[in-house]
């Protein structure tokens, strides 16, 4: 039985296909726009929320930060990717490896806890009105920033500490188009109790507790929203709850159902797919999702452009 430590470099074969294939091509394209575009819309809402002082609320705040998230989910993993397509070597030293999946864990740990805070700002701002900037005022705000991303590096810490224990037997071959962590796990063979105990606690503090959380929040915006009178007023309401709401779906139904995909070949592609969608797809959704449901938004869009 060979030890991790020993271990120098992984294998990643994404997709199956062989270098210098169509298959290949039609990955270095896709894959290149859908960086591309993801980066620049989530720049775009960025300097716009910066730039426009009506914007400077906090709802827009961590919606800022959903696009910082965004951009550090993408170019964590795609820019290698397409360096793997683009030159067919495939191999990942064990140190570029694991800065991956520390950044990949941070970037979803600060992603479902930006979700979260913002189900409550939208809980807050149609259920209390009258107390949001009280709230939710400047200190505040910086406080839940923080707490945020010391959240975030504490956990990927935790979790790499631990992924760092497994033990490999007979392969060092990944079968997913970064270094995963869960495609480790699939192919250890040792030490990997420890992990299994800590993506439990994840389910729980960043899974379940998160998710009930805003199930009970968006039943009792709901009820308000019906209560009120006025037509504009529900559909404004509507509007910026269903946005949020769509995000929330998109990312937690993808996430947990890679994590609940079990490691068997026959879900291997599925496994890939999912995968790719949380971690590419979504990040280039979250941007258009928010832009295209909220009117105050697409009107400084509109502005930068004629502007520029």
């Amino acid at each position: 039985m060979e030890n991790n430590t020993f271990i120098l470099e992984f294998h990643i074969l994404p997709f199956f296909v062989k270098a210098g294939n169509k298959l290949n091509i039609l990955g270095i394209i896709l894959f290149f726009f859908l960086y591309l575009f993801g980066i620049l819309i989530n720049i775009i809402i960025i300097i716009v929320i910066c730039l426009d002082l009506h914007l400077h609320t906090p709802m827009y705040l961590f919606l800022c930060n959903l696009s910082v998230v965004d951009m550090c989910y993408t170019t964590v993993t795609v820019p290698k990717f397409l360096y793997i397509l683009l030159s067919g070597d495939n191999i990942m030293s064990f140190q570029q490896c694991f800065l991956q999946i520390y950044f990949v864990f941070m970037a979803s740990t600060s992603e479902i806890i930006v979700i979260f805070i913002m189900a409550y700002d939208r809980y807050v701002a149609i259920c209390h009105p009258l107390h949001y900037y009280q709230k939710l005022n400047k200190n505040i705000c910086i406080i839940l920033m923080m707490v945020i991303w010391i959240s975030a590096c504490a956990n990927s810490s935790l979790m790499l500490n631990c992924i760092s224990k497994m033990i490999f037997c007979s392969t060092t071959t990944i079968h997913q188009f970064f270094c995963e962590a869960k495609a480790l796990f699939d192919i250890s063979c040792g030490g990997r109790n420890m992990f299994y105990l800590l993506v439990y606690a994840n389910c729980l503090v960043f899974g379940l507790i998160p998710s009930a959380s805003n199930v009970i929040s968006y039943l009792k915006i709901i009820r308000v929203i019906l209560r009120i009178k006025s037509k504009d007023g529900r559909h404004k309401a509507f509007s910026t709850c269903s946005s949020h709401l769509t995000v929330m779906l998109i990312y937690y139904g993808s996430g947990i159902s890679v994590y609940m995909t079990p490691p068997l070949e026959r879900y291997n592609v599925l496994e890939l797919v999912l995968t790719v969608f949380y971690t590419t797809v979504t990040p280039v959704l979250n941007p258009l999702i928010y832009s295209l449901r909220n009117n105050e938004l697409k009107r400084s869009i509109k502005k930068l452009l004629v502007w520029l």
